[in-house]
Parts: C-alpha cells; sequence; structure tokens
C-alpha cells in the first residue's frame, strides 16, 4: 500500500471513531419526547441521557488518555468500540430511565475512549504545524452526523421505536471496531512504562496557561452546542408545536452550515491564522447572543434557529482553531494532553449546561448566557500575552 493510499485509510479510521459521540448524541434526539412519554418522566429528566453521556465522556478521558499513550491508540481505539457496542445493547433493554441513564454513561465511557485514540493519532500522525488542520477537517466530519443522524433516528422511531436507534449504535460499534482492527496499525510502545495515571503528566498540561486559555474556548463553544442540542426538541417540538419532520428540517439546516463552516474552517487558519480565526469565531457567537437575546419573545422557529445557525458557524471556527493550540506544546504527553482537552470539552460543557439550566426560565436566555461566556476570551485575545501566544500564526 502506498504512502498515500495509508494516508486516506487512516483518516477513514479516525474520522469513524471520532463519529461515536455525535452519533450517540444526535441519532436519537427525535425520539427524546417518546422516550419521556414511555417512562413518564419529565422533558428535564430526559435530557440528562446528553448530558451525562458528555460528563462520561470528559472523566473517562482522564484514565483513558494515559492509557493511549501506554499501551497504545489501537488498544484503546478497540476497546472504546466494545464498551460502546455492549452499553448500546443495555440500553436497547432499559426498563426505566435510571437503567437507561447508567447505559448512557458507560456508552460515554466508551465513545471517550475512540475520541482520544482518534485525536491523540492526529497530533502523532500530523505534528503540531498541522493538527489544528486534520482537526478542523475532522470537526467537519462529525458534523455530517448531525445533519444525517436525525433524519436516520426519526425514521427509526416511527417505523420501530425509539429503540431502534440504539441497535443502530451497536451494529456501528462493531462494524468499525472490525475495520480498526484491519486498518489502524498499531502504536509504537514507549521505552518505558506510562502510568494510567500520571499526575505529573495532568500537572505539566495543566501549569500550561496556552492550554488552559484554549481548552476554556472549547469548553465554552461545546456548551453552546450542547445547550443548543437539549434545549432544541423540547422547545421547537415541545413548546413551538413543530412535528418531528419539521424538527429535523430546521436541525439538518444547521448541520449543513456546520459541515460548510468546518471545512472552510482550515481555509481560515492557513489564511488568517489562529489569532485571527479565534476572533472572528468569539465574535460570532457575541453577535448571536445579542440576536437570540432580541428574538427571546418570538413564537417563530426562525428567532430561535437563525442565532444557532451563526453560532454553530462560530463554534466550528473557534473549536478547529483553539483545540489545534490546545495540543501545540506536548509531544509525548499527547495522550493526555488530548484527554484533558476532551475533559474540558465534554465534563466541563455538560456541568456548565447542567449547573445553569435552571438559572433561566426561557432555553434561549440560557443559549445567551452561555454565548456571552465568550467574551472574556475576546479581551484576553486582545491582551499582549494573547498576542504572544499567537505571534507565530497570527
Amino acid at each position: 500500500m502506498s504512502s498515500q493510499s495509508a494516508s486516506k485509510s487512516m483518516f477513514i479510521v479516525l474520522a469513524l471513531l471520532v463519529l461515536f459521540s455525535p452519533l450517540g448524541i444526535d441519532i436519537y434526539l427525535p425520539a427524546l419526547p417518546e422516550i419521556g412519554a414511555e417512562f413518564h418522566v419529565e422533558p428535564e429528566l430526559v435530557k440528562d441521557t446528553i448530558t451525562w453521556f458528555m460528563i462520561a465522556m470528559g472523566v473517562g478521558q482522564l484514565f483513558s488518555g494515559p492509557l493511549a499513550d501506554s499501551v497504545g491508540r489501537k488498544q484503546v481505539a478497540l476497546l472504546g468500540a466494545a464498551i460502546y457496542g455492549v452499553s448500546s445493547v443495555l440500553a436497547w433493554f432499559s426498563s426505566s430511565i435510571e437503567w437507561l441513564l447508567a447505559a448512557r454513561i458507560l456508552q460515554g465511557v466508551g465513545a471517550c475512549a475512540t475520541s482520544v485514540a482518534a485525536f491523540a493519532s492526529v497530533r502523532d500522525i500530523y505534528g503540531a504545524k498541522n493538527s489544528g488542520k486534520m482537526i478542523s477537517y475532522l470537526n467537519g466530519i462529525i458534523c455530517f452526523i448531525p445533519a444525517m443522524a436525525p433524519i436516520l433516528g426519526a425514521w427509526l422511531t416511527q417505523w420501530f421505536g425509539w429503540r431502534a436507534n440504539f441497535t443502530t449504535m451497536a451494529v456501528f460499534a462493531v462494524v468499525v471496531g472490525g475495520i480498526v482492527m484491519l486498518l489502524m496499525p498499531s502504536s509504537n510502545q514507549p521505552k518505558q512504562a506510562v502510568k494510567l495515571v500520571n499526575v505529573q503528566h495532568y500537572k505539566d498540561v495543566l501549569g500550561n496557561r496556552h492550554f488552559l486559555f484554549h481548552a476554556t474556548l472549547c469548553l465554552i463553544a461545546m456548551g453552546v452546542i450542547l445547550g443548543y442540542v437539549t434545549a432544541a426538541p423540547n422547545l421547537l417540538m415541545g413548546q413551538l408545536g413543530l412535528s418531528m419532520s419539521e424538527f429535523t428540517f430546521w436541525f439538518t439546516i444547521n448541520a449543513v452550515i456546520n459541515i460548510a463552516a468546518c471545512f472552510i474552517g482550515p481555509k481560515f487558519l492557513q489564511s488568517l491564522g489562529a489569532y485571527r480565526t479565534l476572533i472572528l469565531g468569539i465574535s460570532l457567537l457575541l453577535f448571536a447572543a445579542v440576536l437570540m437575546g432580541y428574538g427571546a419573545s418570538s413564537t417563530q422557529p426562525i428567532a430561535f434557529m437563525l442565532p444557532v445557525f451563526i453560532a454553530s458557524t462560530g463554534f466550528a471556527l473557534i473549536l478547529g482553531a483553539a483545540a489545534g493550540q490546545a495540543l501545540t506544546p506536548f509531544g509525548d504527553k499527547a495522550g493526555t494532553a488530548s484527554a484533558l482537552l476532551g475533559l474540558f470539552q465534554m465534563t466541563g460543557a455538560g456541568m456548565l449546561v447542567t449547573l445553569t439550566q435552571g438559572w433561566f426560565p426561557q432555553s434561549s436566555h440560557h443559549m445567551v448566557f452561555l454565548m456571552l461566556l465568550s467574551a472574556p476570551g475576546l479581551i484576553i485575545l486582545l491582551t499582549k500575552q494573547g498576542k504572544r501566544w499567537h505571534t507565530k500564526l497570527a
């Protein structure tokens, strides 16, 4: 196999590995009302099946990151696919919301392992210089799932019930596990054993202000998207009375916009640099916050979705630039750094949304709050320290 063919095959493997997380969220969004009705629980408790999935993804990365540095990316990817598949089966057999929540937490652990294996491999294969660009491309691939999964999930739910979504997830885990087994090379093992929990590695990463700043930007951007994902089904279908097909229509438009933004993102990184790309992304979030606040009392879907379209574009630009920047200072600690970045993105965003959503009577007000949290990041970028971090890439 030529090096070019091997590179393409490896990118396909990485793309499949990062899809576990969005598939685990987006495919069953249209089924949330049906799940709530079957288990006789409030919409907020059904939303927890999403937020706890993401929290588990973040916490699990504290272990899967160092494990990826120790035993190799391929082994962790296979373990994650196996856990994801088993937990999907457990979710299928759920007889209560508590059972489903437990299965979703386990599923989040599996998704975190595949995600860490993928993004640590990006740093291994493409190096610090090109990792941001490749992460942005992978984020573009990720965005295909929000475009297609709700359509598939709506069809599965209407014809076979909400459990069919978890059948699909289980089959996906088996198929991808087989592909990883065949195509993903085993990484070179370190000469010295790496501790599963290396406290010094965590201190080294968390003591890096460059990492903390960019990881926090990723947390806020992910919080905005999670706030949208958890609020949209109840707001659009429950409060505004949209049908499942109408909800899917709006969700798909946003996903298409997100796809375009994620694939355009690398071009912005190349032409503008990470510094200006981050400024643009944050500015879009702040503009979306003003727009959503202005239309908060409207009963038209566009008043909620138009700011979401703008925010999704800002999210794509921020995540591509900030994630690559966060991992840039680390080589042999790439797995640990990737794990901590995932902790910020998933657990941090999940906790942020869960702890603050009760503060606001309307989901749109909560979204405005989440987007405004990015404002201090813009201020920091305009300081001498912020400019100094990006001097080489500005």
